[in-house]
C-alpha cells in the first residue's frame, strides 16, 4: 500500500512539473513590451435580452519594458471597450473591458482592435460573439 502511495505522489509531482514547464513555454518572453491574452475570443453563449454585456479580456505583459495601450476601438457603437490608462509593467496583468449592447436581439460577432507598443504585435484584434435571445413579450 505504501509503495502505491509513493508512486502516486511521484506521478503527481511529475505532472505539476510538466504543467509549470508548459505554462512557461506558452508565455515566451519578448524584448520590449509584450501582450499575451488568456483568450483572444470571448463567447457570451446564449444570453437574455438586456443581460449584462460586460466581459473582460485578461492579458500579461510578457516583455521586459512597460506596455502602453494607446487605443481600443470597437467594430461598431454596440461594442464599447475600456483599457488601462497607465503603463503595464513587465510581468504584470491587465484587463481590456468590453461591453456589448445586449438590447440587440440575435447572433453577433464583433471585434475590438487594441493598439499598443507591443513588440512585433502593435495591433491586436479581439473577438466577442454570442446570441441575444428575444424576450417572450417581443416574440408574439
Amino acid at each position: 500500500m505504501l509503495t502505491v502511495l509513493g508512486a502516486a505522489t511521484s506521478c503527481a509531482q511529475e505532472t505539476k512539473k510538466k504543467i509549470k514547464a508548459t505554462s512557461a513555454a506558452k508565455v515566451a518572453k519578448v524584448d520590449g513590451a509584450g501582450m499575451v491574452f488568456v483568450s483572444e475570443t470571448i463567447d457570451y453563449g446564449t444570453i437574455a435580452h438586456n443581460a449584462d454585456g460586460k466581459r473582460e479580456f485578461v492579458f500579461t505583459n510578457n516583455g521586459n519594458k512597460p506596455l502602453i495601450i494607446t487605443n481600443t476601438q470597437g467594430s461598431c457603437g454596440c461594442t464599447v471597450p475600456t483599457s488601462p490608462k497607465e503603463p503595464i509593467a513587465p510581468g504584470a496583468k491587465g484587463i481590456i473591458g468590453v461591453k456589448y449592447a445586449t438590447d440587440r436581439v440575435g447572433a453577433f460577432t464583433k471585434t475590438v482592435t487594441v493598439t499598443s507598443n507591443a513588440a512585433g504585435n502593435a495591433t491586436m484584434v479581439l473577438t466577442i460573439k454570442g446570441t441575444v435571445l428575444a424576450d417572450e413579450a417581443t416574440k408574439s
